[in-house]
Order: structure tokens, then C-alpha cells, then sequence
């Protein structure tokens, strides 16, 4: 698909126990703009086929394009923009973004998730105890839509936690973040300390981890704002 000077690619990746669909209320708002959106449905089978999904997503697109994480999708984008030409920019969302070597599980308590929260099947799967998601994910959710998100949440691997980030996209292309400040799976504080590490413009939300469902607005400004600081070299 051939771009212009205003067009740009964005591509979602959504976070854990999560699909495409968390995107659904940012693409009304992005869908109102001249920018193709494509949001990827991940395995959360592996880091490395994640990777691998989105790799082969930015191959189909032409330049320029942005990335924009959730959460785990965070880990994603930041492997998977390593050193490709077509990525111009990238957006975290209340997301992880590693340094070479780190996993997820330096940026969350896995042990107490697990004791606490998560649901592990006999293939090592895990999904977040239905009755505690609305409080824990996404508390400033609509009850009902909150409770379907933890219905539709997709399992994800407990071996992904401890799987080791590769060399950062981060340290070579501008990046956006968001930080919610009443999230209670990714800390605000260590949000607050990855943003710093990146460098990012940033935005603070009186948020759940949610923030793409409960505030779908104001991250499609963010992504819509990073698209323009990457087509006009501002950033």
C-alpha cells in the first residue's frame, strides 16, 4: 500500500490474557483519520513467535510506520522494531519495555500473581481468576464490560514470564508513553521509571491497566500525536 507525506502505518499489540479486540474503542477514533490501522492478534504461546507475528505484520505495510504496545505487547514491539527500517516510532501503554537480557518478570511480582491471582492449567497456561479481573485489571471499567473481558481472556504462557528481551528498538527510535496511575498489575512507579529510561514524551491517566479500554480517547491522541512527531521529524 503506497503511503504519503501525512499517512502512517500503526500497528497494536495487544497485552497478556488479552486480544485484538482490547483495541476496539481506539480504533473508532483512529479509524476517523487518513492512517492505516492494523491490530495483531498474538499467540502468547512464546516471546519469540510474538515477535515473529508482529515482524511479519510490519512487512506488509510500507514506511512510515509506528508501533504501539499494551502491557506484555510492550516486550513485543520493543523486540520486533529492533533494527527494521520501517518502524519510525514507538507507543507504550501502560506497557514493559526491556533492556537486553531483562524479562516480564522484572517488571511484575510473578510469584504473588501466581499465588494471588492466576489460574494455571496442566500445559502451564494461565488466565486471571475471573472474579478478580474487574478489580485488578480493569477497575475503572465499565462492571459489565470488564466482566466479558475476563470471560474472553486469552491464556497465556506462564514460560514467557522468565524469556529473556533481546537488544531494544528503544534506544535506537523516539518513543511515546503512558502511565496509568491506579494500575494495579504494572506499578505506577515502575511505569514511571521505564518512561524515564526511554527517554519518552509522556502522558500521565487516571487510569486502570486498562487505559486503552477506559480511556480510548486520550491514547488515540497519544498514538495520533506520535504518528505527527514522527512525519515531521519534531521528535
Amino acid at each position: 500500500m503506497a503511503t504519503n507525506n501525512t499517512q502512517t502505518n500503526i500497528i497494536l499489540v495487544h497485552g497478556a490474557w488479552s486480544d485484538a479486540s482490547a483495541w476496539s474503542k481506539v480504533l473508532l477514533n483512529l479509524q476517523k483519520t487518513e492512517h492505516r490501522v492494523i491490530a495483531v492478534h498474538l499467540q502468547e504461546n512464546s516471546l519469540a513467535d510474538d515477535v515473529a507475528t508482529v515482524k511479519r505484520v510490519i512487512g506488509l505495510v510500507d514506511v512510515p510506520t509506528i508501533l504501539v504496545g499494551h502491557s506484555y505487547g510492550g516486550e513485543v514491539i520493543t523486540n520486533a522494531a529492533y533494527n527494521n527500517p520501517n518502524v519510525k516510532g514507538l507507543v507504550y501503554v501502560a506497557a514493559v519495555a526491556p533492556n537486553e537480557g531483562q524479562a516480564l518478570d522484572n517488571f511484575v511480582d510473578v510469584v504473588k500473581l501466581k499465588k494471588d491471582l492466576l489460574i494455571i492449567d496442566n500445559g502451564g497456561f494461565s488466565y486471571i481468576n475471573p472474579t478478580m479481573f474487574p478489580e485488578v485489571v480493569a477497575q475503572d471499567v465499565n462492571p459489565a464490560e470488564a466482566d466479558i473481558m475476563a470471560i474472553l481472556q486469552k491464556p497465556f504462557n506462564t514460560s514467557i514470564f522468565p524469556e529473556k528481551s533481546g537488544p531494544p528498538a528503544w534506544k535506537q527510535l523516539p518513543t511515546w508513553y503512558q502511565i496509568s496511575e491506579n494500575d494495579r498489575m504494572i506499578l505506577p512507579d515502575v511505569q514511571r521509571n521505564i518512561a524515564k529510561q526511554l527517554n519518552a514524551t509522556t502522558i500521565s491517566l487516571v487510569s486502570s491497566h486498562a487505559s486503552h479500554v477506559s480511556h480510548p480517547n486520550e491514547i488515540a491522541k497519544l498514538i495520533l500525536d506520535a504518528t505527527k512527531g514522527c512525519n515531521d521529524g519534531s521528535k
